[in-house]
């Protein structure tokens, strides 16, 4: 027998508007002129410049008029579950925000930046593919073998897998010696090392094009072919022993080796866009007084349409009782509703980012005064939300992408977020200055005997910072500084 429950559960789920600032929140100054414009696309109720003042009086209008829609058409006009005023349209108190960067002209607005573009690493491959005037079928092939090429130059499938491929996608029937051959090809291509199956052939590929009267370049195809797992792990003197060579060969031969191109692709960036970094805020010294401002991009010239209020107001002027000015009505309302509702996130997107940035400002205040890294203090995401009273996700979407112009250069807001360090005298310091410090050590280390991270750890206990190894090797790692033993130079 079935029986029937009434449960009661309370969930949290965001509003329309609560995403929409998310999303507006997140992204960075180079991308939200993308997203003004999609909007401004899709919403004809949207509209740049600054508003005009208006005199309209919408005192005596009778808003009850419009309360006989059905359902469906009162949804589609608030997506909020509120009942609308069309006062509320007719009355637009939103402006154009006049931030650095404003009254430049109209001519500044006319002006586009300009977008870079390359060529792909598979396009320029496919250009010297034709110039070796192949029959069909080799052609066909040979772009089989440019398709398998990976950005970064090198071919990481195996031949057999490239002779299937053609084979049941294709219906081209080849050997692996055919294909080999042509691949043997089109490693004489440019850049050079391109089309290698891993880093050893990319290495003897670039040698192979040098000098083969050099004997230099005769003993760096040695080292590669016959003690590269030696070379690879820095055992020189191994090297030396085996292959009879004194130290100032090894020297010559493995400064060769190294100003080689381990990613010869690297050169050719799939993509056809290179981004720029712009930044959010501007922030400059005004004889020690700090001042903060928004990039004149994060605030947009936004307004709601003229002809979308003066619509509205024909409209209301006209028999209500007729279905289709009804469905006008309606979608007037969503539009403008939309618009109203994208002008308010943006701007209360450029409070929040004010807002946290200020705070930044004032927790870090004697690095932006100073530009002397080891002014930073230790903080985190906690810090800033509790100062603020907002949430830590919110300060997490704002440091994530967002960065700032001072006199000392470009930062990342993220690089002002660090943890604390304890020291002898029971103050904590950022890990920022601890990792400076092991930069500094490792760059002043003998390079025959690198400092190894038990030193390290010893030189930096000495100094009064209370660290562990472990914490020495993660900083280690963060700097992409390698291990002691790969850091050995001749």
């Amino acid at each position: 027998m079935q029986k029937l429950s009434l449960n009661q559960t309370i969930q949290q789920r965001l509003s329309p508007q609560q995403i929409q600032f998310i999303k507006l929140l997140q992204i960075p100054t180079y991308e939200l002129d993308a997203r003004i414009e999609e909007e401004l696309e899709i919403n004809p109720a949207l509209e740049e410049g600054m508003e005009m003042e208006k005199d309209v009086d919408l005192k005596d209008r009778d808003v009850d008029d419009f309360d006989d829609y059905s359902d469906s058409d009162l949804a589609a006009i608030d997506a909020g579950g509120r009942d609308l005023d069309i006062e509320y349209y007719l009355h637009d108190d939103y402006s154009g925000y006049k931030m650095q960067g404003d009254g430049m002209g109209s001519d500044e607005e006319d002006k586009e930046m300009p977008i870079a573009t390359i060529t792909s690493l598979t396009d320029h491959l496919m250009m010297q593919l034709g110039f070796l005037r192949l029959d069909e079928l080799r052609e066909t092939v040979g772009r089989q073998i440019i398709g398998s090429i990976e950005s970064d130059g090198y071919i990481r499938r195996n031949i057999q897998s490239i002779v299937n491929d053609l084979a049941f996608s294709q219906g081209v029937y080849t050997t692996t010696e055919e294909v080999e051959d042509l691949l043997a090809q089109i490693q004489l291509f440019e850049p050079a090392g391109v089309g290698a199956r891993d880093l050893q052939e990319c290495l003897l590929l670039q040698l192979d094009r040098k000098d083969l009267n050099d004997p230099i370049v005769l003993y760096s195809i040695k080292i590669v072919e016959d003690c590269f797992d030696e070379f690879s792990k820095k055992h020189y003197d191994k090297i030396q022993k085996k292959l009879g060579i004194d130290d100032e060969v090894i020297k010559n031969a493995v400064k060769m080796i190294t100003r080689l191109n381990p990613k010869p692709g690297a050169t050719e960036e799939d993509g056809n866009v290179v981004h720029y970094l712009l930044p959010d805020f501007i922030l400059t010294n005004n004889n020690g007084k700090l001042e903060l401002m928004l990039n004149s991009k994060n605030a947009p010239e936004l307004r709601v349409s003229n002809s979308f209020h003066e619509m509205l107001e024909t409209y209301d002027k006209s028999d209500k009782t007729n279905r289709s000015i009804k469905e006008t009505v309606t979608f007037i309302k969503q539009k403008l509703d939309s618009a109203k509702w994208f002008i308010d996130a943006i701007k209360q997107r450029q409070q929040t980012l004010l807002k946290t940035m200020r705070s930044i400002l004032d927790y870090q205040k004697e690095f932006f005064l100073t530009g002397d890294e080891t002014k930073l203090k230790p903080m985190i995401l906690k810090d800033i939300a509790t100062e603020i009273d907002m949430d830590i996700s919110t300060v997490s979407r704002v440091a994530s992408s967002k960065a700032v112009q001072t006199e000392f250069g470009l930062y990342p807001l993220k690089y002002f977020f660090s943890e604390g360090i304890s020291t002898d005298s029971g103050e904590d310091v950022s890990s920022r200055e601890v990792k400076n410090i092991l930069k500094e050590l490792i760059d002043n280390e003998p390079k025959m005997s690198p400092l190894s991270d038990d030193k390290l750890e010893k030189y930096l206990n000495e100094k009064g910072y209370n660290i562990a190894r472990r914490t020495v090797a993660k900083y280690r790692e963060q700097l992409n500084i390698p291990v002691a033993r790969l850091r050995k130079q001749l």
